[in-house]
């Protein structure tokens, strides 16, 4: 913490994260410094990789998967390793294994936080996936080394001022001057992140939902067509961006691609 009170953002957000919007942050800082003190909303947390760079002093900071939320949850509360933590394809399976038998009893959850920064490590290139049973099903990462952290005790100070909850975005209950950044699933083939997926419907209602707070709103997206033509009619003002594609089978397959950023309340 500064001598001010604020957070120094040097933080790294401690998961592996397909999509994190670190590259983001210096365009994303330049519109959230007109906005301070606000407090920071995020419908779609993610790898908080930018909540971690803006670090507000109040946050609300929603996503729908619950292996994700239980994990910041014990982040704030001072999360302890107690497990080892092998780059080895037979103990990433069985982990895998014990992890998705607890996620389906919700029980044990500070061992379920652990297994899922182990298993989102090692697994294959930050993917976070799951079935429609609700299984975690992402393969084995195949690194010659992973760097896993041992403490979490830095995280504690500022994950425990912040709020987390695990719902759907339009029961987040908003103020009016709230800073809202939002980072949906792209609007691609893929939508499975989570049990019920992310399709074009949820990708409409989230645009009106956001289109009717009455504060500072920011999107990004990927820049299809119809995601141009959704925020364009509802009255954003939108900007152009080239945003690095974070998953290829192969490191030179990896490209940069179009991406949107409607702006409103600015």
């Amino acid at each position: 913490m500064t001598s001010k009170g604020h957070f120094d953002a040097t933080l790294k957000p401690p998961l592996k994260w397909a999509g994190g919007k670190r590259w983001l942050l210096p365009v994303l800082k330049r519109y959230w410094n007109k906005h301070q003190p606000s407090r920071l909303v995020e419908p779609f947390c993610g790898g908080l990789s930018v909540a971690l760079g803006l670090a507000p002093d109040n946050a609300l900071l929603n996503d729908v998967n619950p292996s994700l939320i239980n994990f910041y949850q014990h982040l704030s509360q001072g999360l302890e390793v107690e497990i080892a933590f092998i780059n080895d394809e037979a103990n990433y399976y069985q982990c895998r294994d014990e992890f998705n038998r607890l996620n389906a009893k919700q029980s044990d959850l500070s061992r379920a936080a652990q297994l899922f920064y182990y298993l989102n490590r090692t697994g294959y290139n930050g993917l976070c996936r799951f079935n429609s049973q609700g299984g975690y099903n992402v393969p084995f990462g195949r690194y010659k080394t992973i760097n896993y952290l041992e403490s979490f005790v830095h995280y504690q100070p500022i994950l425990s001022r912040w709020q987390f909850s695990c719902e759907d975005f339009e029961s987040i209950p908003l103020q009016a001057n709230d800073f809202v950044y939002a980072d949906p699933p792209y609007d691609t083939p893929f939508h499975q992140y989570s049990q019920k997926g992310f399709k074009w419907e949820d990708q409409e209602r989230l645009a009106y939902w956001l289109s009717h707070h009455e504060g500072p709103v920011l999107l990004s997206n990927q820049a299809t067509d119809r995601v141009i033509k959704l925020y364009r009619q509802l009255g954003f003002r939108l900007r152009y961006l080239d945003a690095p594609r974070l998953i290829s089978c192969k490191g030179n397959g990896r490209k940069a691609v179009k991406e949107v950023l409607a702006i409103r309340g600015f």
